[in-house]
């Protein structure tokens, strides 16, 4: 037996052993679910899994997604700090996101890298404030879900508000407030195609 076969193994085993170690904590999401919204007790339960530091908390972070979001791969790595709020999320195959995300109502693409900071927000439509009689907070406003394609680089402190497609990078700091084309270079304020790939 081979080492490549031993790691593949012993990765299957350890998520498997996770999952099992994690039914608890699911119970109590689907308690707080029942009791709230879907969307409240995810955002709870998160915060407390992203507090879980190293290759333990990643694992957990795994398990815990893939029962609790729309979708969440096995191979996907959720990092320390970052928090989802949202139950229609859903993360490919070989998803990288770093340290301190937020991430909202969205679709990750297989092998798309987040860097630390990155925040997902579920579109621009999430406070209404046309009605100056009223405050803000009880304008509401919608949600909406935001695809990011396959292979795509999301810089450090990136704002994502719109769509990014296939294989686009973000540089670091932009804020996207209008879809990206696919093999696009954005970068800046609001962030503006520089270079295709």
């Amino acid at each position: 037996m081979n080492l490549a076969v031993i790691k593949r193994s012993a990765k299957f085993l350890a998520h498997w052993f996770c999952i099992l170690l994690i039914l608890p904590f699911f119970l109590s999401f689907i308690i707080f679910k029942v009791l709230g919204t879907a969307d409240a007790s995810l955002s709870a339960h998160s915060q407390f899994l992203s507090l879980f530091p190293g290759k333990v908390g990643a694992y957990l972070r795994a398990a815990f997604y893939r029962l609790a979001l729309r979708h969440c791969d096995a191979h996907a790595l959720i990092s320390f700090g970052t928090i989802l709020s949202q139950t229609d999320t859903s993360i490919g195959s070989g998803v990288y996101i770093g340290p301190q995300c937020n991430i909202g109502k969205c679709e990750i693409g297989n092998d798309t890298l987040l860097g630390s900071g990155v925040h997902i927000m579920s579109g621009k439509q999430q406070h209404n404030f046309e009605d100056l009689n009223t405050p803000i907070r009880e304008q509401g406003g919608a949600f909406s879900l935001i695809r990011i394609g396959k292979d795509c680089w999301i810089g450090n402190g990136a704002l994502i508000m719109a769509n990014v497609g296939d294989k686009s990078i973000v540089a670091a700091g932009s804020v996207v407030t209008s879809d990206v084309p696919a093999k696009s270079i954005v970068a800046g304020n609001p962030a503006k195609v520089v270079k295709c790939r």
